[in-house]
């Protein structure tokens, strides 16, 4: 079999490899000049910037793909587990350390709110119901027939899935802080807490089970490790070879069109691209489509943006963890303001990576390295980054000086930021979302964008936009599905 896979991010470079495990010719094709899609790498004078996925869960996925051909992943990766998960900081500037050590949550949670340590013991074991169902059993099916959900839907209900993630949160913890704190997971895979739904809140178990960990060098050094094995393997890699068209004949796909000019014969072409995008610009208007299938595309609702600013400082900040949430004063009112009024907030949460927390080689000597992540509405509201980019690094800029970081302004000597453009015309994702289509109940499993394409044969998907969802942990485990089904 002459299997194409389209991009190469997480679920691009998994699926190649699987379909290499099982004999088939492969050849991967990605755009850029680099691999990884959004976990692509930026490096300026001597500060190393990963792109994307910095918070690394479930490392036996990440290692899987090494196990497949008898290779020791330490050859080629060095994952090292965080003692502190995340810091959390409120308004009120308390902060919150986040870790998988049990006592110390309980003692936080105790000074916050004495009756909420028994309401997270609850919390803490039905989240694992919803793991054991939702990931363990769920995540690697595919669910490309309607009896496949079907039959799914009373274990689906009785774990509460209509509910959202923070109203099941709410049903064990009192305190507003531990209910922004327990339910922001969400928002790591492009869902508003207040509507995805409650089958999420199986991260916060899966964060529990296998600890989170960072790839030393920074998550590009996966993409890295990955790269060498394809090469050791024999799959063909094109780089700066975007696909511009996916051949087909009577709705059977046939091959690609690579930059305008070059045709390759395929038996299966593998998106790991954003499914509305593929189905939108590489194969056109299709008269065969079926209404159903028209409908459910065009009802789709999409994640929201990233403003992403990256920058190095000639200051060390001893203080800063690895990972710090800050939320803003309001938490709803931002979140409708993102996902449904599609407008700018100035009263921001942010997300801050620091990877010179753990790991010095990210930065010239004496100098820090971060990246920091806001959520922001995507490109359905039409907002003009060339103007609001400047302003929105400014306000970045300026609340992390108030927050965490003085002097902060006068310490940055690198920076650069992306903004949705650069999703929507650098990675090609509808509308410039952050994460493809949002993670509601009506957006999960089957009523997903399908592995196995609805309209095309020999057409599938990987990764964000597909079964089961973004996280590295969904577009690694979205390639297994793909193993099932080819």
């Amino acid at each position: 079999m002459n299997s194409i896979v389209i991009g190469s991010g997480f679920g691009g470079i998994a699926a190649a490899l699987r379909l290499k495990a099982k004999g088939h010719q492969v050849t991967l094709v990605e755009k850029h000049p680099d691999l990884g899609g959004r976990a692509r790498v930026f490096k300026k004078n001597g500060f190393t910037f990963d792109g994307g996925p910095t918070v690394i869960t479930a490392p036996y996925l990440i290692n899987e793909l090494f196990d497949l051909f008898k290779k020791d992943p330490k050859d080629y990766i060095e994952l090292t587990p965080l003692k502190i998960w995340y810091q959390f900081i409120f308004e009120d500037k308390t902060k919150f350390d986040y870790s998988g050590n049990e006592s110390e949550m309980k003692n936080q949670i105790q000074k916050i709110n004495k009756t909420d340590v028994k309401g997270y013991e609850k919390l803490v074991n039905f989240t694992k119901k919803i793991f054991d169902k939702g990931f363990t059993e769920l995540a690697d099916v595919p669910f490309d027939k309607p009896f496949v959900m079907m039959k799914q839907l009373p274990a689906l209900l009785k774990l509460k899935s209509y509910k959202s993630v923070y109203s099941l949160v709410s049903s064990y913890i009192q305190s507003e802080k531990l209910r922004r704190m327990l339910s922001m997971h969400p928002l790591l895979v492009g869902g508003n807490p207040f509507s995805t739904t409650s089958i999420y809140g199986l991260i916060l178990y899966l964060e529990k089970k296998w600890g989170i960990h960072y790839s030393m060098g920074g998550t590009g050094n996966i993409i890295k490790g990955y790269e060498k094995l394809m090469n050791e393997v024999g799959i063909k890699i094109l780089k700066e070879s975007e696909v511009t068209k996916i051949i087909s004949k009577n709705n059977k796909i046939s091959g690609v069109q690579i930059n305008s000019q070059i045709n390759i014969d395929a038996d299966n072409v593998i998106c790991n691209a954003d499914p509305p995008a593929v189905y939108e610009k590489l194969l056109g208007q299709n008269k065969n489509n079926s209404i159903l299938f028209n409908w459910k595309k065009n009802r789709m609702e999409y994640s929201m943006g990233l403003f992403v600013y990256y920058f190095g400082t000639k200051k060390i900040y001893e203080n800063v963890e690895h990972h710090t949430i800050k939320f803003g004063n309001k938490y709803k009112e931002h979140l409708d303001d993102i996902f449904d009024k599609k407008k700018l907030n100035k009263d921001i949460s942010y997300y801050l990576h620091r990877p010179t927390a753990t790991d010095k080689s990210m930065a010239p000597d004496g100098n820090d390295c971060f990246y920091v992540l806001v959520p922001v509405p995507n490109n359905q509201s039409k907002i003009n980054w060339d103007i609001e980019g400047e302003k929105m690094k400014k306000l970045v800029v300026d609340k992390m000086e108030k927050d965490l970081m003085p002097n902060l302004s006068e310490n940055i000597i690198e920076d650069f930021y992306l903004t949705p453009d650069y999703f929507e015309k650098d990675l090609n994702t509808k509308y410039g979302s952050g994460f493809s289509i949002q993670p509601k109940f009506t957006q999960s499993a089957y009523f997903r964008f399908h592995n196995k394409s609805e309209v095309y044969d020999g057409l599938y998907f990987v990764g964000a936009g597909t079964h089961p969802g973004a996280g590295v942990p969904g577009v690694l485990s979205s390639a297994k599905v793909l193993d099932k089904i080819i």
